[in-house]
């Protein structure tokens, strides 16, 4: 099984720059996207139908913001739209399919970069989301979980830790939720292989010559459960595909 995660920041946008034609290239079995920023009725989902993929979109209530979806080759048992969560269902959050055994989870992580208000949410949000997957764990014990973190876990995922240790996104108290998080039962599927230095899927879109210099984030994961980090087999970014100001991260299963 191949996955692939991508904030496409947009989808209407990126389609613009190319998406659907690199959909055609058959990059991934299921593809979860996060920040669509559209309702379903200004997506093109014939268009997806064609290339040959089912389609399972969960959309924000504002118009122009956030949203997720689940894009898959493989037609999910059934799909389950948000956590039950009011406010996180309110923004489009949280995405669920069900493969057979697996779970497959697209999710949007709230960014504090427009105040104290919304980093105080950010924190709420992460503690109710980590509730939610150790309840659904329960019944569904083999959890892939796709999306934008919003969180660089530690330093070797920021190209300068050293001026980014007061900004949000890589704040003690968000990295240290990291920690709990993993130490839940859950693995960073894309360190679980490669412990390389330099791998970033978000760059400052402020400074362009950053995405050419490569001094980025990785805020973009693909984790799982304990009982499936032996079935990676391969992981993958792709900082050349450019729809968006993220790019694809990829991972493969057994």
């Amino acid at each position: 099984m191949r996955i692939i995660t991508y904030n496409v920041n947009g989808i209407r946008s990126a389609v613009k720059k190319g998406f659907y034609d690199w959909l055609k290239t058959d990059p991934a079995d299921i593809i979860c996207l996060q920040e669509v920023k559209a309702q379903k009725s200004d997506i093109d989902i014939a268009s997806l139908e064609e290339i040959g993929f089912t389609t399972n979109w969960f959309c924000a209530q504002k118009k122009g913001y956030s949203g997720v979806a689940i894009l898959s080759k493989i037609k999910p048992d059934n799909v389950i739209e948000g956590c039950q969560i009011l406010q996180s269902d309110f923004e489009g959050r949280v995405i669920q399919a069900n493969f057979g055994a697996l779970t497959v989870i697209s999710a949007y992580f709230p960014s504090g970069t427009s105040g104290e208000e919304r980093q105080a949410y950010k924190y709420v949000w992460l503690n109710e989301f980590l509730d939610y997957l150790n309840e659904l764990r329960k019944t569904r014990p083999n959890l892939i979980i796709c999306g934008d973190y919003n969180i660089a876990h530690t330093e070797i995922d920021v190209h300068n830790p050293k001026s980014a240790k007061r900004i949000t996104g890589f704040l003690p108290d968000e990295r240290a939720w990291f920690d709990k998080f993993l130490n839940n039962g859950y693995v960073d599927g894309f360190r679980h292989i490669n412990k390389e230095p330099h791998q970033y899927t978000w760059w400052n879109v402020m400074r362009p010559s950053n995405r050419l210099e490569n001094k980025g984030w990785r805020i973009d994961y693909i984790n799982v459960s304990e009982s499936l980090k032996d079935r990676i087999d391969d992981v993958k970014i792709f900082p050349e595909v450019k729809h968006s100001d993220h790019c694809p991260l990829y991972l493969e299963l057994k």
